[in-house]
């Protein structure tokens, strides 16, 4: 029996049409009396401007138009599609899922659909998830997506959370192959630093106990940032028997340009290698990864043979990598 593997053969990407400059969220956070400015927010984070969702939008829509996306891209029609993963930390509902809600909208039914939640580092764990289903043939065409909202759960009198992160989503179709495409996974996660970063929020009896706004030690979010981002980048590329040389193209987590400078040194690339798109985006958590993914293969940076190499790292504290040859 030929071995099996998974391979993108589609990308897509959503942005919600209103964008937020740093000087315009700056407006809004002065008429509440917070202080900021474009120049404090680029020196910290490299952001420029990120898109926010109207309040009508939810993930399910965001993911839904970017999943057509892919599809296009990838010439299949949604009824092909027999695994929906959509990676959220900011889903439409409690329940259900918002991988049931995408199929809902691409007027499907019948395939498996559920959500992954690791933060930052969804869109790497959604895709390895549907990796592994496709190399044991439990799925042969899958939609994997990362979509959020996080624009929802932003403390606008924390100057130092709100402008880093917006709303977005990244969508690819991953198809059986018999070449390799995902070359090598790794996950990882160590439960010590859950306080980091977090939404210590949830609803009971109808009503939202603890804090729903995002929070986040910063300096302590960097540091294991920097940390696990080049270990896992060398152990992914050791499983596949690959080097730093090998890498055509690093998409890390688009959180902010420091930690994605420090990583390129780290593992001597070239900051033209690596695709970036913090500066237009922000932080979009689970979206990150496949939105700049989008926009690279669209503007033809990126190429059918490249050997990319996608990080993420989250809330959780999470993280992993995924090598792929596109």
């Amino acid at each position: 029996m030929s071995a099996r593997f998974s391979r993108i053969t589609g990308t897509g990407s959503f942005l919600p049409p209103k964008r937020l400059s740093n000087q315009a969220l700056a407006d809004r956070l002065a008429a509440d009396g917070i202080e900021t400015s474009d120049e404090w927010i680029v020196e910290r984070t490299g952001i420029r401007a990120r898109h926010f969702a109207e309040p009508d939008v939810a993930s399910s829509d965001l993911a839904a138009e970017a999943a057509r996306r892919a599809l296009e891209s990838a010439k299949l029609d949604a009824s092909s599609i027999d695994l929906i993963i959509v990676a959220t930390s900011t889903p439409d509902m409690v329940f259900p899922s918002t991988a049931c809600l995408v199929q809902q909208k691409l007027g499907v039914q019948g395939c498996a659909a559920f959500d992954v939640q690791a933060v930052c580092s969804g869109f790497v764990y959604a895709m390895t998830v549907a990796d592994s289903m496709i190399r044991t043939g439990a799925a042969t065409k899958a939609l994997v997506i990362g979509s959020e909202v996080f624009s929802r759960i932003l403390d606008f009198k924390d100057r130092t959370t709100c402008v880093l992160f917006g709303d977005g989503a990244g969508a690819v179709v991953l198809e059986a192959s018999d070449t390799p495409g995902v070359l090598a996974t790794e996950l990882h996660a160590d439960g010590r630093h859950v306080g980091i970063l977090c939404v210590p929020g949830n609803v009971s009896g109808g009503a939202v106990l603890g804090d729903p706004l995002l929070k986040m030690d910063g300096q302590a979010v960097f540091k294991l940032a920097v940390g696990v981002l080049e270990d896992v980048a060398r152990s992914v590329l050791t499983k596949a028997g690959k080097t730093d040389a090998d890498i055509d193209w690093l998409i890390p987590h688009q959180a902010n340009i420091r930690i994605m400078q420090s990583t390129a040194r780290k593992l001597k690339l070239p900051m033209d290698k690596v695709v970036v798109t913090v500066d237009q985006h922000g932080n979009t958590s689970a979206a990150s990864i496949p939105l700049a993914l989008d926009s690279a293969v669209r503007s033809e940076k990126i190429k059918r043979g490249d050997t990319v190499l996608l990080e993420g790292v989250g809330g959780g504290f999470t993280w992993g990598a995924v090598l792929l040859d596109l």
